[in-house]
């Protein structure tokens, strides 16, 4: 279902625009650890955030952000909860189904490729696995940026998204681990990548 990219290293667009996001899902104590493996863990989808970016310059285009109620574990975590900010008041305000959230997040995209700092494709083909969504659309071509950045002398290993900004200089905005504000730090690390020569294009 899912069209990857490479690893990076080689990233080079030909689309005029590139989305990178991350996402947030459900997640207890010491689950990272354990890789989701006890008895009702899953990488349920709690949050989407993307940034689309002008693949020349890396402009901010647009911004997207969406909540999404997970459908086994449906109250989240007292350590999500800390983790991300993200309240179950609020989920339950605001949240949306998985389907109707992966169809936004696709709309937003477009034609243009897919980028996150990891695999996060994995996760959202999982979900659709999970919960048994037919007919959903395949993901644009996906880029995990950690190669990317590892060629620019950028060791990714360790570094959560949230990370990747603080660790090039740019100073964290907003809430860690926040989707659309991880995503942010994402883009603003490549900004600054890119304000060192690098590039996302075809060389000439």
């Amino acid at each position: 279902m899912i069209r990857a990219g490479s690893d990076s290293r080689g990233l080079c667009l030909a689309s005029p625009t590139i989305t990178v996001f991350d996402l947030e899902y459900t997640a207890w104590e010491c689950s990272m650890a354990r890789r989701w493996l006890a008895p009702g863990e899953f990488k349920e989808v709690v949050q989407i955030g993307a940034v689309k970016l002008d693949a020349d310059g890396l402009e901010s285009l647009g911004e997207f952000d969406m909540l999404v109620r997970p459908r086994i574990n449906a109250v989240l975590s007292p350590y999500f909860e800390n983790l991300t900010g993200i309240s179950n008041d609020r989920l339950a305000r605001q949240g949306v189904d998985f389907a109707t959230a992966y169809a936004g997040f696709l709309e937003f995209a477009g034609d243009g490729p897919i980028a996150a700092f990891g695999r996060d494709q994995d996760v959202l083909e999982g979900n659709i696995r999970l919960y048994g969504v037919t007919g959903a659309r395949a993901l644009p071509v996906f880029y995990d940026l950690r190669g990317w950045f590892a060629a620019l002398g950028v060791d990714p290993r360790g570094l959560h998204s949230c990370e990747l900004g603080p660790a090039l200089g740019v100073p964290f905005v907003g809430q860690a681990h926040n989707a659309l504000h991880d995503a942010r730090s994402i883009a603003a690390a490549m900004a600054v990548m890119v304000s060192r020569g690098a590039s996302l294009r075809p060389a000439a």
